[in-house]
């Protein structure tokens, strides 16, 4: 094949090649690696600048270039003593567009790179290079230990070493040190590659730097949770939607008389006696799942292991990033009231008389008010020390309070289960 087709042959491929007079001007180039004379100055340039003299040594030389590496090589019988003769086949896949391949891997998100079995970067993408805060062109033609703490080269040429001796791909996640000398993370795949002759590593990485920093947040605000959960001394649940618990502290399953191993699992509505404002909790609940409502504070009465009944403040918090439907709900319980075996429900009329008894009202006054015949109110006075176990009229009102019946935050007394706080059912 003649000169002429030979330059008609290399205009399809990957490949640059340049004729310079003795200054080193570009007398003639071609090939398909650049599009004009001038970027083959541009590469004659960078090549004299950065790699020994042109006039030959027999050995070949890794070039970058414009994010781009190339092989050169310079003949060492040129064809006229004024004249001098290079060639640089670009490193990759070819003739098939490689261009549009670099640039893509160049402009990708994931960090990529190539170095040879010296620990050489041949080539680097802006990712990989932003990971240390500097340009591609800063890490092409640079050593491992150039660009790394020497803890960590040692550790990258290590991986490297295991991968060109599996010879297949291997996943991990490695610590790297940016210039600043804060610390990052990042995840990939490394793996060999045949560049030209030799086998090279390459590798394709994601920062998960901000990834690893949200979970040990998310960490630290889990082990902040459980540790106010466990010591705070409230009796705290989490619950699913279904009503089952998921999670529980220790001062819950204390309050219930169960072991906290039983505890969880369990269907919450086991837990509670079917007192009548239970349908009132149900529809509540299903508001805060559906998120029509952003928290529930409401009375309940809890059913221990024992089989005894403690009335209770119920503080319901829904959970999770659903925008139509909660995830999960947090339960807090406060204002315990004293256990005692379960009585029947009073009456609307025996808790206002409750009330205003706690209120200081005589029995004149309180049938009075609720506009009954005095024995009506001593009637109800006797049932309700029958049914609390109170001898006395003062016993009688410690009792309402220490049961959960009246509400011990409020004046005037009311109805731990009034729906107002004015009003007395």
């Amino acid at each position: 094949m003649d000169e002429t087709g030979l330059k008609s042959l290399l205009q399809h491929l990957p490949v640059s090649w340049w004729e310079a007079d003795r200054e080193l001007r570009v007398i003639d180039s071609g090939g398909g690696a650049f599009d004009d004379t001038r970027t083959a100055q541009r590469f004659l340039d960078t090549v004299c600048r950065e790699l020994p003299t042109p006039a030959g040594d027999g050995k070949r030389h890794w070039q970058a270039f414009d994010g781009r590496v190339f092989e050169v090589n310079w003949p060492l019988d040129p064809p006229r003593q004024d004249r001098m003769r290079g060639v640089a086949v670009e490193v990759g896949p070819a003739p098939s567009g490689p261009r549009r391949y670099d640039a893509f891997a160049d402009l990708a998100p994931a960090a990529a790179f190539i170095r040879d079995a010296d620990g050489r970067y041949l080539w680097a993408n802006h990712a990989y290079a932003h990971l240390y805060g500097t340009t591609p062109e800063h890490v092409v033609g640079k050593y491992v230990h150039e660009v790394d703490a020497p803890a960590d080269a040692a550790q990258v040429l290590a991986l490297d070493q295991d991968v060109l001796s599996r010879g297949r791909p291997v996943r991990h996640t490695l610590t790297y040190h940016r210039a600043d000398g804060t610390s990052g993370y990042a995840a990939g795949h490394r793996f060999p590659v045949r560049e030209g002759t030799e086998m090279c590593v390459a590798g394709i990485y994601l920062d998960i730097s901000d990834y690893t920093r949200a979970l040990d947040q998310r960490r630290e605000a889990e082990e902040s949770l459980c540790a106010l959960r466990d010591h705070s001394g409230l009796p705290c649940a989490m619950l699913s939607v279904g009503g089952r618990v998921l999670q529980a502290g220790a001062a819950a399953a204390e309050l219930l008389q169960t072991r906290l191993s039983d505890l969880v699992g369990r269907r919450a509505h086991t837990l509670l006696a079917p007192v009548p404002e239970l349908a009132g909790l149900r529809r509540s609940w299903q508001d805060l799942i559906a998120r029509r409502s952003r928290r529930i504070q409401t009375s309940a009465v809890l059913v221990d292991g024992r089989g005894r009944q403690r009335r209770v403040r119920l503080h319901l918090t829904p959970v999770g990033r659903g925008p139509s439907r909660a995830e999960s709900v947090w339960a807090v319980i406060t204002h315990q009231s004293l256990a005692h075996e379960a009585h029947p429900p009073l009456t609307a009329s025996q808790i206002r008389i409750l009330s205003l008894l706690a209120a200081g009202r005589s029995n004149g006054e309180i049938a009075a008010s609720l506009h009954l015949s005095r024995q009506t109110v001593d009637y109800h006075l006797s049932r309700l020390r029958d049914l609390l176990d109170a001898p006395t009229r003062c016993a009688l009102v410690a009792r309402a309070y220490v049961l959960g019946i009246l509400a011990p935050q409020t004046w005037p007394p009311r109805s731990a289960t009034a729906g107002h706080p004015h009003s007395a059912t």
